[in-house]
């Protein structure tokens, strides 16, 4: 296995743009979610007021590129990025260098990829990593609370998780609050507005037997972008979802 670092460098030499699910088992990754400064404040409280689905783990100030929590540059080292104009999706990039601003603030947040280690080494299924592909998400109707412009729903990642491993699941992941925790809803995903779960908004479907699985949802760290294309923001830059810093820090 690689270590943090030298993956970070894979990425930098943009020699490997995969999901970073499964990958430097142990270490905690993080969302990313990059706007200019007098959005920041704002950001800072709807954060503080949702931290269900924004555990704040690093705050870079205006203009930084090297978190604390990682000997990285956060321009370079998540193998994929988003970057919104106005609330439009304009495209996705392999490293920021044509895009950075000194006025840029980052912010990264915690992400259940930390938690999947923790479920595998406990011998729950995962079937996005079984199957190679980017964890599903879906937006929901659960409103998140509001904080100067930013306000909206919830999104949530979806493991479809075996019935005997449900309660241990529940259990493993609620130790892990900067990575989300316990999940926000299990079973039907009408009730939390998901009209169709084999269509989800991100990442990929996973199909599973409804009769051995059962749907389990977690608050997940796209909320904040979802939320910031209301304020539309002149630029906005992200992590593509599934897409992360891989961090120094141990879970």
């Amino acid at each position: 296995m690689q270590t943090p670092h030298a993956q970070r460098q894979i990425y930098r030499e943009n020699l490997d743009s995969a999901t970073t699910s499964g990958v430097c088992d142990g270490y905690l990754q993080a969302n990313m979610i990059t706007l200019p400064s007098r959005y920041a404040f704002d950001f800072l409280l709807f954060c503080q007021r949702n931290p269900k689905p924004c555990p704040v783990v690093d705050v870079l100030e205006a203009g930084q590129v090297n978190p604390s929590i990682a000997d990285a540059d956060i321009r370079t080292d998540l193998p994929k990025y988003r970057i919104y104009k106005d609330g439009i999706l304009e495209q996705e990039a392999l490293d920021l260098k044509g895009y950075w601003q000194d006025d840029f603030v980052t912010f990264l947040l915690g992400c259940s990829f930390t938690f999947e280690r923790a479920l595998v080494e406990a011998g729950v299924s995962l079937l996005h990593q079984e199957m190679d592909k980017v964890v599903p998400m879906y937006q929901t109707n659960i409103a998140c609370e509001r904080a100067g412009g930013f306000e909206g729903e919830m999104v949530v990642s979806m493991r479809a998780i075996r019935k005997e491993e449900l309660d241990e699941t529940i259990a493993i992941t609620s130790q892990f609050p900067l990575a989300h925790g316990a999940p926000i809803h299990i079973g039907d995903p009408a009730e939390i507005g998901i009209q169709n779960i084999n269509h989800p908004d991100y990442g990929e479907f996973t199909p599973f037997d409804n009769e051995e699985r059962i749907p389990v949802f977690w608050a997940c760290g796209v909320t904040p972008q979802f939320v910031g294309l209301k304020v539309k923001p002149e630029i906005m830059i992200t992590h593509a979802p599934g897409h992360m810093l891989i961090t120094d820090q141990k879970e």
